[in-house]
């Protein structure tokens, strides 16, 4: 389970995922509701092999603004790889195989090693930026135009050396899913919900990296303009 990353910057938007970047920008840290970029196949070109964009979306598929008053609140920022097809916020998605990449140069797990929650930085072990597994959804915002949100897709960690380290003693744990940069077309360019659940695997430990990065005593959430 994910709810907070690091994006990846706009200049390796082009260098590294080979998209332009969105015009707009983007906070260097991702929380709940925050816009963030996606990839997926063009709209322009759908047929067309290699050709993606990059478009800023919402963390969490269902954003606070579109939950209807007098239902509870709740979380849409990851979705479970064994019930996405069933699950309603994530179904329609899943079943039009609406993909995307999400460009990240890390995320955070909570780590209970020590008694109480250490924010982990984890990210590859090369220190790249990488891509996970998500799902991205349209919303007719009216005179506004359309909107976009997104989601993380999770598996199972409770083998995985490293992910099985992240999350409350006793509780499931959960590992985002990030895509090799060979297979980026390839997932984007799934033709079924059984091809696209072919690139939900775990990442190999011995490829990634992670420390303790726990936030300052007054962190904020001040905008950055990412245009490094």
């Amino acid at each position: 389970m994910c709810t907070n990353y690091a994006a990846a910057r706009r200049d390796y938007l082009f260098r590294h995922y080979g998209v332009l970047p969105p015009d707009d920008p983007w906070r260097d840290e991702i929380y709940k509701d925050y816009a963030a970029p996606v990839i997926r196949r063009s709209s322009a070109a759908p047929d067309v092999p290699d050709a993606r964009e990059a478009l800023l979306a919402t963390f969490g598929m269902v954003p606070r603004k579109h939950i209807p008053p007098g239902v509870k609140v709740f979380d849409t920022m990851n979705a479970r790889a064994e019930s996405v097809g069933e699950k309603r916020s994530f179904s329609g998605a899943w079943k039009k195989l609406q993909l995307c990449l999400i460009p990240v140069q890390a995320f955070f797990e909570p780590n209970y090693e020590t008694g109480k929650a250490v924010r982990w930085r984890i990210g590859l072990a090369d220190g790249a930026p990488f891509a996970i597994a998500g799902l991205w959804r349209e919303w007719d915002e009216g005179e506004a135009g359309n909107a976009y949100s997104f989601t993380m897709l999770t598996v199972n960690a409770n083998e995985h050396p490293l992910m099985k380290r992240f999350h409350k003693p006793g509780d499931e744990k959960r590992s985002v899913v990030i895509v090799p940069p060979s297979e980026y077309e390839n997932w984007l360019a799934s033709r079924s919900m059984d091809e696209a659940r072919s690139f939900l695997n775990l990442y190999p430990a011995d490829g990634m990296a992670a420390e303790p990065e726990p936030l300052p005593p007054r962190a904020t959430a001040k905008p950055e303009s990412n245009s490094q």
